[in-house]
C-alpha cells in the first residue's frame, strides 16, 4: 500500500518544494503522512466541488497546484468557507499536497506544458533562478519559436484560445509577426522586460493589469492574457502522467468539476 508521503516524495523528486517563492505556501498541507493511499485526484485548485468529488471518487489524496492554505490558519471552524472545506477534508481524511511556484520552474512543469501546448519549438529558459542537483537551470517562464508561417496577434490570441480553451484572450497588438514567443502561467507580466531582453515579439501569460497593456503598447511587445486558469490547467495531464508511471497501481485522475472561475459574455 502506498502512502502520501512516498507521493510527496514522488513531488519533491519532480518539483523540489525549496524552489518555492519567498510568497508561497507550497508543500504537504493536509492530512497523515502515513495514511494509505489508492487513489488520487488531480486539480488546478482545491475547490468544495472537488472535495465533495474525493469523498464520492474515494479519493484519499488531492494533489493540486495552488495551495489550498495560503496564510497562518487562526480558525478552523464551519464558519468561514476555507475552515469548512479544511474540515470536510479532515473528516472524510482527504489529505492534500500541493505544487505551485516549484512546479512553474522546473523542467516538465506548468511552464514547459504552456509551451508545448501552443506548439512553441525550441523552448528555453526565460528566468533562471536557480540551478538543481543535476546542472540542469530552474525558473519561472519559456521562450520558444513559433513553427510554420508567422501569424499576426489577432489569428494568434485566436489560436490561444482554442489551444488553452480559454474563455477569452485580452491582448495588445504590436502590429509585428509572432516569431519569439514568452509564456509564463499564472500572473508573470512583470517579466514583460525580461521577455524583451530574449529577444520575444509576443508574451503569453496571465492577470495583466490595465497599466501592463499601456506598458507592452508603449515597448512594443504584443501581450496576451490568456487566464489564470487556462495558462495553468495545462499541467495537470502532466502531473497525472507522472504519478501514473510512479504509482501504476494507484488511480490518478483529473478532477471533472473544476472549471474556469468565471465566464464572458
Amino acid at each position: 500500500m502506498n502512502t502520501v508521503q512516498q507521493i510527496y516524495e514522488a513531488i519533491q523528486k519532480k518539483a523540489p518544494f525549496q524552489y518555492q517563492l519567498g510568497f508561497d505556501n507550497a508543500g504537504f498541507l493536509v492530512g497523515r503522512r502515513n495514511a494509505p493511499v489508492d487513489r488520487v485526484l488531480i486539480a488546478l485548485d482545491i475547490t468544495r466541488d472537488v472535495v465533495d468529488e474525493a469523498v464520492e471518487l474515494g479519493a484519499q489524496l488531492i494533489v493540486s497546484h495552488h495551495p489550498v492554505i495560503w496564510e497562518g490558519v487562526k480558525q478552523l471552524t464551519d464558519v468561514t468557507p476555507g475552515g469548512d472545506l479544511l474540515l470536510t477534508m479532515a473528516e472524510h481524511g482527504i489529505a492534500a499536497i500541493c505544487a505551485h511556484t516549484n512546479l512553474d520552474a522546473v523542467h516538465g512543469g506548468v511552464n514547459d506544458a504552456l509551451a508545448q501546448r501552443l506548439g512553441l519549438t525550441q523552448i528555453e529558459q526565460l528566468k533562471q533562478d536557480g540551478v538543481d542537483a543535476s546542472g540542469r537551470p530552474y525558473g519561472i517562464g519559456r521562450v520558444g519559436n513559433t513553427a510554420g508561417v508567422p501569424m499576426y496577434a489577432p489569428a494568434f490570441a485566436a489560436f490561444v484560445k482554442e489551444s488553452l480553451g480559454a474563455n477569452g484572450v485580452r491582448y495588445v497588438d504590436a502590429r509585428r509577426p509572432v516569431r519569439r514567443v514568452a509564456v509564463g502561467g499564472g500572473a508573470c507580466a512583470d517579466e514583460m522586460f525580461t521577455a524583451l531582453d530574449a529577444g520575444c515579439d509576443t508574451f503569453v501569460t496571465a492577470d495583466v493589469k490595465y497599466d501592463q497593456f499601456l506598458e507592452a503598447r508603449a515597448l512594443g511587445i504584443t501581450l496576451m492574457d490568456a487566464g489564470h486558469y487556462a495558462t495553468e490547467n495545462v499541467v495537470c495531464p502532466k502531473i497525472v502522467q507522472y504519478l501514473s508511471l510512479k504509482f501504476p497501481g494507484i488511480p490518478v485522475k483529473i478532477s471533472q468539476t473544476h472549471q474556469e472561475a468565471y465566464g464572458c459574455v
